[in-house]
Formats: structure tokens, C-alpha cells, sequence
């Protein structure tokens, strides 16, 4: 079938191995309002995302969510100098002679316009691409295997049936027309790349694609004195994959991504590449936590393992106004900026070759875009869970190695909400359910506590592995004793239910570990609660707010538990505020600390002023331990 046009009419043609059949209709040929056609007008741009599309081939596609249909191709015509990208949005309802109007109306536009320049610049005039005569045609599709007259076919119908005789026909020249091959969405670079650290699109979108089976490839070129980055640029291929690591022999270099698309059945769709914004800045040197990886080059095996807990800060609290200038105002604006901090952070989780990475105030996006995609890549083996703080953009998150651990069970909860209604929390929420500012406080705190059931396929032990971030307000000590002391009961719910579940004889099976920030002190209640064991009705903690003053409740909790890292100076240190916050707690009848990394000196910590800074990418610092089962 032939779908032929003149200036003035629309033919349906049949086409067979013998002569054609011809039936003509007129339409009107003016575009409608609700047209939406768009092309790359950008080449010029040194930082376009540009989709080469194959020169022989028209994309359909269709993903079923609604009834759009996407079509693209790139036409090219030397005769009359037309090189550009043709990119459409129809319906998959509508008739393909509607659309082919449309289409064969856009290039006649363009021709027009390269027509016009022409004869502006004096030049012979561009000779008229199509005329009225039947005989010609601007734009078909050809089924080449239908032989009986079809009428008024939608793009639903034309493809319900096998695609793969379906041809597009612009001004004589023949495009393949294909149905859903593997499509890149969307592709952008960072806009800060530093030497000296692994550079990856900040966001890649896939369609009827993944990335396994994708192929990444980069290159690097300076600027050339044109300034032009698209044309006549050489670019030296210097990596392969979703990612690159990046060396001072790149500084003043752009880097450019390129994406070819492909899917388990091994086809793949138009290539993609994307420019850098800017070129490759020098780092900013040698890093503290760069000398704390000397502890952790390998990874452990067996009974041992290596758990990080640390707050990387949040986006969401790093990027405003009122941080750079009262809470970090040390720290260089740049610096704070998560396009650099996360360049640090990554590169700092990654060398810790942790097998279980707790961690804080991470930003939705981050986790999604930043944390998944590098961590759970074949080459790093992790998986993550993560745990959203109630309605903001941030929360806590587990990695875990996937070679080593399987995870059985997962939970979610926020504490504030469940406090009234969960059986566990019944006999504590009768002694503080009559202080109503208390009461209305602490209830109102979006904190999440996160719990992973994992077994360790090596040795077949299994570990519980919580993740908080408690309250952080100076004057809320009784309000995150409080929500410790629910934590605690949970968690004592969630190993008691794991024992029965797993059928485990031997207690000693199963071992606790209880990461986070607990934005508490030694000195305060959570640790002696953790550590000895129970906290009295007169401990100071319950006053530190006189109006939500926590009389007669008394805590305790069943696990003995150490601090893996003990009580160090600081953990977390600004300008205003320098303390030890962080901890990893472990159940020490079931587990033995093998290694701590060192924290970073406070001459380290002050290099700077303070914390985060061009070599910290947080205000807190990553607790590293590695520990040891006990024999059973």
C-alpha cells in the first residue's frame, strides 16, 4: 500500500507486482491548532542532547500508557541543502493520511524556508521539490505485501499486525519503518566534573531498553577555536560504560556521553550523545576519608563484615540561602552544591568496600538517580532499600552486598504516627498519652525508623540491621529518648517475630545491629539506654523541656549493645556545634569488633574551618567498623 501526495490531494495506492490502482481524495491541507511538532534546532549548542537518528530508519513508538505515538526520523536532501530532525506526536486513533498530511506539510515548510535563504544570498533558486501531477509523490508509506484496498486505517490498525514491511517514502527516498526499539527519553551530564572522580549521566531515562544491555562509551576534546563543539570536533574515545573516571590528564577537556540503547533480545535503538556544560575541573586534591580507604582496600569474607553508617546532608537542607550564610558560611558556595558533594561522597562510600552501608538525610533523587545506579551496577554488587521521612524529599537508606547477604524482610516505620496504635507501644504510650504538648510533639515528627532482615550466605547467620535519624532540636532530648524507647520496642518485636519465622534454635542466629544519627550525645539518655541497658524516671533528659516535662517513665531494653566506633570526639563538627552524634550500636554477646577506621583528625576536620568543605562533602563524618560473629 502506497499512501502517496500531491500539493493537493492524498492517494491511497495498492501496490502489487503489477500495475498500480490509484483512488484519490481531496483534502484540506491546513495544519490544526492541536499540531505539535518539534525539531532540534539546537546543533549549534555544544551542550545539546542530540539522538543520532540511522538515516534509513523512521521510529515509531507507542509505550500503551495512552494513546500517543511518537515518530521520528531525520531527512536529508543535498539537492536542496535540508538536513534536520523531524520529531511528531500523533494518536494512535487517528488516520495515518491526517498525519502524513502533517508531516509532508513540515518538510515543504522547511524546503520553503532553504528555498527563501537562497534567493536572499543571490543564489540559483532551490528547484520545486513537488508538483500537482499524479505521477510524483513527497510522502508515502509502502506496505509492499497488501493487495486489497484498505480505507481510512488508523496507526492502531496499521499496527496490530507485524511491522517489518512497513516503509516510509520522502521525495523518493525509502525509510525502515520500526515499532518500539529500545529509545533514550532523556540524558544529562553533571554540570561539575572534577579530576579525579567517577563522572556518570546525572539522569538517564529508557524506553523498551536497560541499561545492561546499553553500551555507554566517552569521549574528551578541548575547545577548538571555532568554539563549536558539534561540528568538525575530534574527540578521543577515553572510556566505556555508564561511568568514567576521571584524572588530571582531563582537566580542560569536555566530555561527551554517548548511549546507544539496547534490550535483552539484543536490538538497539538511535545512538545519543550529550555534551558536558563545562569541562573537567581540577579536583580539589587529596581528601581525608582518601587516607582512611588505606584501611578498607578489601573486602572482608566469612565471619567478618564491614558496616558504615553516615549522614551524607540532605540536598533538600544544603542548598539555601539560609545555609550558606548562617549554618555553613565557611563552606565555598560551589562546594555546597550537590553536582560536587555527591562526586565526593560517592567515591568516599565506594572505597569503604562496605558489606552494609547505613545511611542518612538522603534526597529521594539522590537515592534514585545518584546511589542506585552507581552502587547497584554489576561491578559494585549492592542493593538498596530506602526509607522516606514521612512527606519531605529526604529519609534513610540500607546497601547491602549482594553477594553476601539476602534479604528476607523489610520494614518502614514511622514513629510518630504509630505511636497511638501499635499493641507494642501500648503500656509507653499510657504514661505520656495525657501530656498533651508532649504528646502533640512528638507525634508530629516525621522520623522513620528502617529494619532489613538479612542472611549471610557464607556463614548462614543472620543480622537485623535498623536506621534511624532521630529528632535533631536542642531542646529535645526527651522527645528522642522517647522515640529511642519506642525504636527499641519495635525492634525487640521485629527479632522476636524474626526468631519464630525463621524457625532459629539458637538465638545467638540472629544479631543486632542499630545504625544512624541520633543526634544524642554520650552523655545523654539514648546511649546509656543502648549501652546499659535502661534509663530511670529521673534522668535529666525528661526535663530538657520544662513544658513537655516526661514524669514517672522509666526505659529499658533487652539486647546487650556496645558502640561499635565507642564515644569518639566528633562525628558531627560546624562552626557552631562539634559533638559525637553517630554510632553504630551492635549486640556484643553475639558479635566482636574486628577493625575501626580511623576518624579524621580535628586538624583535618579544622583545615578548613569547619565541616562540609571542599574536601568533606557533609557536616558528619562516615562511621567505618568491622565486625565478627561470634561462634555459635
Amino acid at each position: 500500500m502506497l499512501l502517496t501526495f500531491s500539493k493537493s490531494s492524498i492517494r491511497l495506492v495498492y501496490a502489487t507486482t503489477g500495475p498500480r490502482r490509484i483512488v484519490t481524495s481531496s483534502l484540506d491541507l491546513k495544519l490544526n491548532h492541536y499540531w505539535n511538532f518539534i525539531w532540534y534546532s539546537n546543533y549549534r549548542t555544544a551542550y545539546a542532547h542530540r539522538t543520532k537518528y540511522e538515516m534509513d530508519k523512521v521510529y515509531l513508538r507507542h509505550d500503551g500508557s495512552n494513546q500517543d505515538l511518537h515518530i521520528n526520523f531525520r531527512f536529508t536532501n543535498e539537492d536542496v541543502r535540508v538536513d534536520r530532525d523531524f520529531n511528531f506526536c500523533r494518536k494512535m486513533t487517528e488516520n495515518i493520511e491526517d498525519a502524513l498530511v502533517r508531516i509532508r506539510n513540515n518538510i515543504e515548510k522547511e524546503l520553503s524556508k532553504k528555498s527563501k535563504k537562497s534567493k536572499k544570498k543571490g543564489m540559483a533558486q532551490v528547484q520545486e521539490p513537488v508538483t500537482n501531477t499524479c505521477d510524483e509523490v513527497l510522502v508515502e508509506i509502502v506496505r509492499s505485501e497488501l493487495c486489497k484496498k484498505v480505507e481510512n486505517m488508523t496507526f492502531e490498525k496499521l499496527l496490530e499486525t507485524e511491522t517489518n514491511d512497513l516503509k516510509l517514502r520522502v521525495m523518493n527516498k525509502n525509510y525502515e519503518i520500526v515499532y518500539n526499539l529500545p529509545w533514550v527519553l532523556n540524558l544529562t551530564l553533571p554540570t561539575n566534573i572534577l579530576a579525579g572522580f567517577r563522572v556518570y549521566p546525572s539522569k538517564v531515562e529508557l524506553q523498551f531498553a536497560d541499561r545492561k544491555h546499553s553500551i555507554g562509551k566517552w569521549y574528551k576534546t578541548k575547545m577548538p577555536p571555532s568554539g563549536d563543539l558539534i561540528r568538525g570536533t575530534k574527540w578521543i574515545e577515553c572510556g566505556n560504560g555508564f561511568y568514567y573516571v576521571t584524572s588530571n590528564n582531563d582537566i580542560g577537556y569536555y566530555l561527551k556521553f554517548s548511549l546507544t540503547p539496547g534490550n535483552e533480545a539484543g536490538q538497539y535503538g538511535p545512538q545519543v550523545e550529550q555534551i558536558s556544560k563545562n569541562e573537567v575541573q581540577a579536583g580539589p586534591g587529596q581528601c581525608p576519608f582518601e587516607t582512611r580507604h588505606s584501611f578498607t582496600k578489601n573486602r572482608l569474607r566469612g565471619d567478618y563484615f564491614r558496616v558504615v553508617s553516615y549522614n551524607i546532608l540532605a540536598d533538600l537542607y544544603a542548598d539555601s540561602d539560609y545555609t550558606r550564610t548562617h549554618l555553613f558560611p565557611y563552606c565555598p558556595p560551589y562546594a555546597l552544591k550537590i553536582d560536587y558533594r555527591k562526586q565526593l561522597f560517592m567515591k568516599e562510600i565506594i572505597g569503604y568496600n562496605a558489606d552494609i552501608i547505613c545511611l542518612q538525610e538522603v534526597d529521594l533523587k539522590i537515592f534514585d538517580l545518584e546511589l542506585k545506579n552507581i552502587l547497584e551496577s554489576d561491578e559494585l554488587d549492592y542493593k538498596g532499600v530506602i526509607a522516606q521521612k514521612g512527606t519531605c524529599g529526604e529519609g534513610v537508606a540500607i546497601f547491602y552486598l549482594k553477594s553476601r547477604y539476602n534479604l528476607l524482610h523489610k520494614y518502614e516505620l514511622n514513629i510518630g504516627e504509630n505511636i497511638r496504635t501499635l499493641p507494642q507501644f501500648a503500656e509507653l504510650w499510657q504514661q505520656i498519652q495525657n501530656n498533651t504538648k508532649l504528646v502533640e510533639r512528638i507525634c508530629d515528627r516525621s522520623t522513620t525508623l528502617q529494619v532489613l532482615v538479612l542472611r549471610c550466605n557464607e556463614s548462614g547467620r543472620h543480622l537485623l540491621v535498623a536506621n534511624t535519624h532521630l529528632y535533631f532540636h536542642p531542646d529535645a532530648d526527651h522527645i528522642r529518648l522517647l522515640q529511642i524507647g519506642f525504636a527499641m520496642l519495635y525492634v525487640e518485636h521485629i527479632y522476636n517475630d524474626t526468631i519464630t519465622k525463621l524457625n532459629l534454635s539458637d538465638r545467638r542466629e540472629l544479631s543486632l545491629l542499630f545504625c544512624g544519627d541520633f543526634n544524642s550525645v554520650p552523655e545523654c539518655g539514648i546511649y546509656k539506654l543502648m549501652v546499659e541497658g535502661n534509663v530511670g524516671k529521673d534522668f535529666i533528659d525528661w526535663t530538657s523541656n520544662t513544658d513537655e516535662a516526661v514524669q514517672n517513665v522509666s526505659l529499658s531494653q533487652p539486647f546487650k549493645i556496645q558502640s561499635a566506633c565507642g564515644t569518639p570526639p566528633y562525628t558531627n563538627f560546624t562552626h557552631a556545634f562539634a559533638a559525637c552524634l553517630d554510632y553504630i550500636f551492635y549486640q556484643s554477646d553475639h558479635l566482636d569488633v574486628h577493625q575501626v577506621v580511623p576518624l579524621p583528625t580535628e586538624e583535618e576536620l579544622k583545615c578548613h574551618t569547619a565541616i562540609p568543605s571542599v574536601v568533606f562533602p557533609s557536616d558528619h563524618v562516615a562511621l567505618v567498623a568491622d565486625l565478627r560473629f561470634k561462634s555459635l
